[in-house]
């Protein structure tokens, strides 16, 4: 039944300790990828997001606020030139 007697020749243990690093191998990767799934998020990781639309300018003027870069005073100037615009129109003319 063998080609070299009665043990496995050079090739045979060869293949043998192959197979065995082979089948550890993959039971270990088997065995650290049930656990790396069991110990995920199931919400996906990612929060949703709120918008596709970049913010508007109040809310950055808010955001600035809340923060404490601008004052109180310089807040309500500045909403009121986003809310009713300057005041003031450029006007434009005409060059013959």
């Amino acid at each position: 039944m063998y080609w070299y007697g009665d043990h496995v020749g050079g090739w045979g243990y060869g293949l043998g300790i192959l197979a065995m690093v082979l089948f550890w191998g993959a039971l270990i990767l088997v065995i650290v990828g049930m656990v790396r799934y069991a110990g995920r998020d199931r919400g996906g990781g990612y929060p949703p997001p709120t918008s596709s639309q970049p913010p508007r300018a109040q809310e950055i003027l808010a955001e600035r606020f809340a923060r404490g870069e601008i004052d109180a005073d310089e807040y309500r100037q500045r909403l009121d030139v986003l809310r009713h615009g300057s005041g003031q129109e450029e006007k434009l003319t005409k060059v013959p």
